[in-house]
């Protein structure tokens, strides 16, 4: 619901005929109306329509807490980001207060003061959604008093006494009342900061200290872990878990399809990148190296191979494809297979190799990249019909290509090489010549990881040839 323009005191807001709601009514009630309207609920995530999204939205139904378990980069906080979409767009609260109250019903004391005193006259202001939301990061250095609450030493030193409530600075979970908590990393919150949270999960209420008062909070809590650390090593206490109603597993995307959807939608743009095109078989590897290396007995999957690792790739591929048309002023930039060495840069720091060996992270890497181009390559041709441009090659032709070669250089291998203009144009009607050298030396090194002809290193690129 939107700010209602003109009221600004209890009094205009009764005569409205205004309502509250506690948050999982309201996160319930705008849920239930776009699922009526097939609206898409959580906007920005891929791959999870038919497994996660329906889990939560069941979670959210049933007014049950949520914890998500997943690898590194699957999306989990992004997901729970994405639920503030579901508050209202702006709800009251009594001016100047400081965990958000019900102005029908406030709790704090200031508040439940000015209310007795003001009556219909005490000042309301309205707040956004994205006030309404507050995200932890879990670190050992927490403390209940950063959660929860703690005596202030500034309000002591104006003159209050220490058993004065007026005396508390408010936690970061009081200030979210009436709207959405999330606790990145769970597991990593020390045990007895867990303690902590049980009021909150089970009676809906917090306790400050020593004070006797217990504010009834009206939180959504939602919560990421790993699953490892969630199962196995015992970091997180039981009953804890106990009280999160939903326990949600995200997942890597499934399909080729949806990583590239991802990549696309996660990448840095710039206001420059008019002249880029990109080949749809280039992100294709891109994708298909990812989605390699979390199948690769080479790599330890329990740390996962993020979703991050394809966004990065795909920069770099792209950075290396700008920084050659800068070069060689080139119409359009384009991105090649000799640009995806240059991919080592964002890869290698992304996964964790299950042993380790001087050199071999880069073993493992061009062997990823290689797979991947093979598979690829599958998927667009049979080598059987690619017979001509290899007899070509057994009659004495070769090919050079590089990253650092000018595209107009491929022009030539079209005429001399039978059979790869058709294979050119199987793969992309564009003719500019910086879109035909990617779909030459995508033809040429499939055919190499077939065995069909050599590939030699060269100080400028790779020469083909029998």
């Amino acid at each position: 619901m939107a700010a209602i323009p003109g009221i600004t005191t209890l009094g205009e807001l009764r005569e409205s005929g205004y309502q509250t709601l506690p948050v999982r009514e309201e996160i319930r009630r705008n849920l239930m109306q776009k699922i009526r309207v097939e609206e898409v609920a959580f906007p920005g995530i891929v791959g999870f329509e038919n497994t996660v999204i329906p889990q939560l939205e069941n979670a959210i139904l049933a007014g049950q807490d949520v914890i998500l378990l997943g690898e590194r980069g699957q999306a989990k906080s992004r997901l729970i980001r994405s639920m503030v979409n579901l508050l209202d767009d702006y709800i009251p609260k009594p001016a100047d207060c400081e965990i958000n109250d019900d102005p029908y019903r406030p709790i704090c004391l200031p508040c439940r003061e000015r209310a007795a005193e003001l009556g219909d006259n005490l000042p309301i202001e309205w707040i956004s959604r994205d006030e309404r939301y507050s995200e932890k990061l879990a670190t050992p250095d927490i403390s209940i008093a950063d959660l929860i609450g703690e005596i202030d030493p500034i309000k002591v030193a104006e003159g209050r006494y220490l058993s004065d409530e007026l005396a508390i600075h408010y936690g970061l979970v009081p200030r979210t009342n009436r709207g959405i908590f999330c606790i990145n990393e769970l597991p990593d919150l020390a045990e007895r900061i867990q303690v902590g949270l049980f009021n909150l999960m089970e009676e809906r209420d917090v306790q400050i200290k020593g004070y006797r008062i217990r504010l009834p909070l009206d939180v959504y809590v939602v919560a990421t872990a790993n699953p490892e650390d969630y199962t196995n090593r015992g970091r997180i206490v039981t009953p804890l878990k106990d009280r999160y109603g939903a326990q949600i597993h995200t997942h890597y995307p499934r399909a080729i399809a949806e990583e590239i959807s991802i990549m696309d939608q996660e990448r840095s743009t710039f206001p420059d990148e008019d002249n880029l095109v990109v080949p749809q078989f280039m992100k294709e590897i891109l994708a298909e190296v990812t989605a390699q290396a979390r199948t690769s007995s080479e790599i330890n999957q329990r740390s996962g191979v993020s979703v991050r690792v394809s966004i990065s790739n795909y920069e770099t591929l792209l950075s290396n494809a700008f920084r050659r048309s800068i070069r060689h002023g080139d119409a359009i930039a384009c991105p090649r297979i000799s640009d995806l060495p240059y991919i080592a840069a964002s890869f290698g720091g992304k996964i964790e190799l299950e042993t380790f060996e001087e050199g071999r992270e880069g073993r493992v890497m061009e062997d990823l990249i290689k797979r991947a181009e093979l598979r690829v390559f599958g998927s667009y041709f049979d080598v059987a019909e690619l017979e001509d441009t290899v007899t070509s090659f057994d009659l004495g032709n070769s090919a050079e290509t590089g990253s650092e070669l000018r595209s107009s250089q491929y022009r030539g291998l079209l005429e001399s090489l039978d059979g790869l203009q058709g294979a050119v144009v199987r793969l992309t009607e564009d003719t500019r010549p910086e879109v035909v050298a990617s779909a030459v030396e995508f033809v040429l090194e499939g055919l190499h990881l077939n065995r069909k002809i050599n590939c030699d290193r060269t100080t400028t690129g790779y020469l083909y040839n029998r």
